[in-house]
């Protein structure tokens, strides 16, 4: 996109589209009329029309200049990747001077017109001021160059991008320089393949009912300028039938067909032909994009039927309990000649199965099939016929030959039963391991069960059992089928005989003092039985508090509980430590030689002193130890070097739980060596 800096009266002048810009109507410079690309094609523009239709968005560009971005002047190029990898192409200008610009597109699955409005599916681009070739080359920059003044500094080409095999793209090649001069279009360089790799060939064909026109499929998209509109393209195999004219579907409309309508000079006669290819009147057969011609001597044989009706062909396979059926006739029908309330139809067989509707998949007053419609789904196995009858309109069916259906016809069709997989279940409790035993009653022709067990796994049995040593709920699904129904049903199961012994309790306390004990167990039914260690015992799920004697020793008690539910029980016992004393007292000597007898200075019994402050200071008045633990000791060592014998001075600060009360104390201790 060339942007020219402009001086005049300090203003800076870029191109704006002009409000009366031309419609693009060329082939080619809409999206919908694209060019398809052959890969090894270039693109040879003589001239590029001028006109211009809408705004674009630039990733990274818009809205970030004066620039405004359009389909200026385009032509677009549409294809698809057949091998994944990297897009390289050049576009050469006839004059180097002309500017040309580029963007583009990954429209899978996509309207062609929404180049327009989905900005995510652009791919790269390049829409620098420069002129001069541009394209997607090995050496391009990794991002899409904005539009800019001319001063030959930006790049021309972006890095070449990665397609993907399967995807259909777009490539916008806009020439902002309004000339008429063209340029070139060549992809190279890259390792995608975006050369189809399918050879033409004719694919079928299907005669008219009097025989004189040939609708003829191919294979792939071929060249509507390769076509010779008076049919020499073609032959026929039989003696004084001559083919006339060749016309493509939607040639007026597009570069590319894939049908045909061949028009012969009078009607063939019911019988086997071939329609051969050979050189037509313009040197060729019927070529593809990439100018590969269906070989000449080919052909594909057809036949002209007589002037029949036309039979009810087949049923599309029904399905399990069906609500309507697809019947398929080899020749079109007219939807006209088919009654909406179903009553051409009547379906008879085990079930009490009625016909509601009938509607064909019309498409220009023709189907080749008709869905009728049932009064409810078909749940009873059995052999079932659907037969043709007169209508309430009058009649049966007309084809498109005008040939009406008698109803004679009929269709036979099988179903079987519908099946269920609701299923039953015992449970044996157990005090480690429950065991569930499940039952389905089978039945309707069923051959398989698939069970999901929770965390027990899988059974294909019919009436398996399963083993769970983790309570709780169970999640059980079972699917049924007789190979033709198929149903599923899923069940929680509830295992709750969990049972559990236990309890919270206070794990150190004073003598004398009272300690409570708060039941946890898990389980239903339980029963308990307490036993305290201190003579006592209780049954009660939440026993009364204990004292224990002081001793003059520190003293441990088992606590246990014994919890049962009748069969099954759980025992829990935990050691409760029965301080020798809670007077708190500091020593007034200790020796840490490690004999395990008073090696330690520390406030004994200080268990029930609240936001305790302990420090021990040497004769230097220097802070060798300190602790707001009661239980934390010292051992004689400042710093991990032992301390010399002597006394040694202690603060000792506090709060009393039980009375609240502050204490603040100070004494001295003896290290004994």
């Amino acid at each position: 996109m060339k942007r020219r800096f402009i001086v005049f009266a300090t203003a800076l002048l870029f191109w704006i589209p002009s409000l009366n810009a031309q419609t693009c109507t060329t082939l080619g410079q809409t999206p919908s009329t694209a060019f398809p690309v052959c890969g090894t094609t270039v693109f040879n523009q003589t001239n590029v029309p001028i006109c211009s239709t809408n705004s674009l968005y630039v990733p990274g560009c818009t809205n970030t200049t004066s620039a405004n971005y359009a389909n200026k002047n385009p032509f677009w190029y549409r294809f698809t990747c057949f091998e994944s990898g990297t897009l390289g192409f050049i576009i050469t200008p006839n004059d180097m001077a002309d500017d040309y610009d580029w963007q583009l597109y990954d429209i899978t699955g996509l309207n062609p017109d929404e180049v327009f409005t989905n900005q995510n599916i652009i791919i790269a681009g390049n829409w620098a001021g420069n002129p001069g070739q541009t394209g997607a080359t090995a050496n391009g920059v990794p991002f899409i160059q904005c539009a800019s003044p001319y001063n030959g500094s930006e790049s021309r080409f972006a890095a070449m991008p990665q397609i993907i095999k399967g995807h259909t793209y777009i490539l916008l090649v806009s020439h902002f320089t309004d000339t008429q001069s063209g340029y070139s279009l060549s992809f190279t360089g890259g390792t995608a393949v975006i050369t189809d790799p399918k050879d033409p060939e004719l694919s079928t064909i299907t005669p008219d009912c009097d025989g004189q026109k040939l609708y003829v499929k191919l294979n792939k998209k071929m060249k509507c300028s390769s076509l010779a509109t008076d049919g020499s393209d073609f032959t026929l195999n039989i003696p004084g039938y001559n083919i006339i004219s060749a016309v493509g579907i939607n040639c007026s409309a597009s570069f590319d067909f894939d049908s045909l309508v061949v028009t012969i000079d009078k009607p063939l006669p019911a019988g086997d032909y071939r329609l051969i290819i050979k050189n037509g009147s313009d040197n060729n057969t019927v070529l593809d994009n990439c100018d590969r011609g269906i070989p000449e001597n080919d052909y594909l044989p057809f036949k002209v039927l007589p002037l029949t009706p036309t039979p009810m062909d087949s049923l599309v396979p029904v399905q399990c309990a069906p609500d309507e059926l697809q019947l398929v006739f080899k020749k079109p029908i007219k939807c006209s000649s088919i009654a909406p309330d179903g009553s051409d139809f009547s379906v008879s067989g085990p079930g009490n199965v009625s016909v509601v509707s009938a509607a064909g998949s019309c498409s220009n007053g023709l189907t080749n099939v008709i869905i009728v419609k049932l009064n409810a789904p078909i749940v009873q196995g059995g052999n079932y016929s659907v037969a043709l009858q007169m209508g309430s309109d009058g009649g049966t069916l007309e084809d498109m030959c005008a040939q009406i259906t008698p109803p004679v016809y009929t269709l036979p069709f099988s179903i079987k039963d519908t099946v269920n997989a609701d299923f039953s279940y015992t449970i044996s409790l157990g005090c480690d391991i429950d065991t569930v035993s499940f039952t389905h009653p089978g039945g309707n022709g069923i051959t398989d069960w698939d069970w999901q067990l929770d965390y027990f796994g899988k059974s294909t049995l019919q009436n398996p059992v399963a083993y769970y040593n983790i309570f709780g709920e169970k999640t059980i699904t079972l699917t049924v089928t007789n190979g033709f129904c198929t149903d599923s049903v899923i069940k929680k199961i509830m295992l709750d005989n969990e049972l559990k012994a236990d309890f919270e309790m206070a794990p150190t306390i004073c003598p004398e003092d009272s300690v409570s004990f708060t039941n946890t167990s898990i389980g239903k039914n339980i029963s308990y039985l307490w036993k305290f260690d201190n003579g006592f015992i209780s049954t009660d799920a939440n026993p009364p508090a204990q004292k224990y004697p002081m001793t003059g020793i520190e003293t441990l008690y088992d606590i246990q509980l014994i919890a049962s539910n009748g069969p099954c029980s759980d025992t829990l016992t935990k050691k409760l430590k029965v301080l020798n004393s809670c007077f708190i007292a500091v020593p007034n000597a200790f020796t840490p030689n490690n004999d395990g007898i008073n090696d330690y200075l520390y406030p004994l019994n200080a268990f029930k002193a609240d936001d305790l402050d302990f420090r021990v200071y040497n004769r230097s008045g220097l802070l060798v130890f300190s602790s707001n633990k009661y239980d934390e000791k010292w051992n004689g060592t400042y710093k991990g070097e032992p301390q010399d014998a002597g006394t040694y001075v202690w603060t000792l600060r506090y709060v009393h739980r039980d009375t609240g009360k502050f204490f603040s104390l100070k004494g001295t201790s003896t290290l004994i060596r």
